[in-house]
């Protein structure tokens, strides 16, 4: 409540001392007087296609059990909920009549056709980054879509965040449209992983972490992990060797992961195993080998290692039971798991697996609750799954469990409390 009174003051102030709409127009190009819609290339809707999943785009314009890209998912934010648009070429509904430089300005400086400003649940913060030569490219696919009658569902936020004068101070505040710059002193391959992953790719829009008001930090370019508040789920630091930094894999250990959702290093989970499944699986060798070229040369920061207090001996020992009773025939007395032959872990090993130790230990207790799935790739077409305990084990049983993993077999990530296990286990789907 607090935090909500002070956004609607700062909307108050923003709006007397500048002009909360003015603060959103500096460097955007005005579409010009009757731009109309317009067809692409074979070869460049071809790209489109491409580039499209490499977005992921159409995972949220895609409600469930909806006709694709139609729109109407909902997506959920602490600030309410969001509903996805419509991108078929819908002459009423849809994009049917925008132009190229409409979707343009919606990229690049998050604004609709009619002018109104977007909610940056719509990553534009990350596609600003993304060229016009991409942007157009996706539009010309877009355009090719069958047209799909399906009016918008209104957002559904509190007061004052549905307010374009909240989104224009929001804005004011936390977005600055741009471009990508290159770095000159790297290689080729090494900036397009760069562009990849700060642009159409969006990695920083789970993995940057938000602030107060939802923005992430540092301009977005932050990869240094945040809870996914829509999903419940922590996308874990790309540049923490405690969590997701992969600085001292080998490239195409990375390369693996991205692609099949396994490799000999690790395993993809959750949020995550969607992506891959409904994105990363189908990008290009070279995108995915640029990628893991960019994250291995992430400088690696200790900040966010596991501790804390260990858990009492009655925790401990019950936690040992709930393991050797419901664990242990998959994973291993130890902790050690199951690899194929290839040397692919089958069921991941639990000693040293850093999904268990890291902090907040939000991902290991929705894996105990709702089950750890990999994603079906043509690397790894029948994964091995993980059943859910959420409905056998209590909450008192599952944190006694996760207080065994992360103080077992060396680790002391320390203890979870039952409260941790309440705050974490619901939440929406996977």
């Amino acid at each position: 409540m607090f935090v909500r009174w002070l956004i609607f003051l700062v909307v108050l102030l923003g709006g007397l001392a500048a002009g909360v709409y003015g603060l959103n127009v500096a460097g955007e190009v005005p579409v010009p007087a009757g731009a109309a819609p317009s067809d692409g290339t074979p070869e460049q809707v071809a790209r489109g296609e491409y580039l499209v999943r490499v977005g992921n785009c159409m995972t949220c314009h895609t409600a469930r059990g909806g006709t694709p890209w139609a729109g109407g998912r909902g997506i959920a934010t602490p600030f309410g909920t969001v509903f996805a648009g419509n991108l078929t070429p819908d002459p009423d509904t849809g994009l049917g009549r925008w132009s190229a430089e409409h979707f343009w300005r919606a990229m690049h400086h998050g604004r609709s056709y009619d002018g109104r400003l977007l909610y940056p649940a719509f990553p534009y913060p990350d596609m600003s980054r993304v060229t016009r030569e991409d942007s157009d490219a996706i539009y010309f696919y877009l355009r090719t879509l069958p047209p799909v009658r399906q009016p918008a569902t209104p957002h559904a936020l509190d007061f004052p965040y549905g307010t374009q004068a909240a989104l224009a101070v929001w804005r004011a505040l936390f977005f600055r449209p741009g471009g990508f710059e290159p770095d000159a002193s790297r290689s080729a391959e090494w900036n397009r992983g760069a562009y990849l992953v700060r642009g159409l790719g969006h990695c920083a829009a789970c993995h940057g972490g938000r602030n107060p008001f939802g923005a992430t930090p540092e301009g977005g370019l932050s990869l240094a992990g945040g809870l996914i508040p829509m999903r419940n789920w922590y996308a874990p630091a790309l540049n923490s060797p405690e969590q997701a930094g992969v600085a001292d894999w080998p490239v195409e250990h990375i390369v693996a992961l991205l692609r099949d959702g396994v490799s000999p290093r690790g395993s993809t989970l959750g949020p995550m195993a969607d992506v891959v499944y409904r994105s990363l699986q189908h990008w290009h060798d070279d995108d995915l080998h640029a990628v893991a070229l960019f994250l291995k040369s992430l400088p690696p920061s200790r900040a966010q290692a596991g501790g804390g207090k260990p858990p009492d001996p009655a925790v401990r020992e019950l936690g040992a039971k709930v393991y050797e009773r419901h664990c242990a025939d998959c994973h291993g007395a130890n902790g050690e798991g199951w690899r194929l032959a290839s040397g692919k872990p089958a069921i991941p090993p639990l000693a040293g697996n850093r999904v268990v130790t890291m902090d907040p230990p939000a991902n290991l207790i929705r894996v105990i609750v709702h089950g750890g799935f990999l994603p079906a790739t043509a690397g790894n077409p029948r994964p091995f799954g993980m059943p859910p305990f959420g409905l056998v084990l209590n909450d008192a049983e599952i944190a006694a469990l996760a207080s065994h993993l992360r103080t077992a077999w060396g680790a002391q990530a320390g203890a979870v409390a039952p409260q941790d296990v309440a705050r974490f286990r619901g939440g929406a789907g996977d």
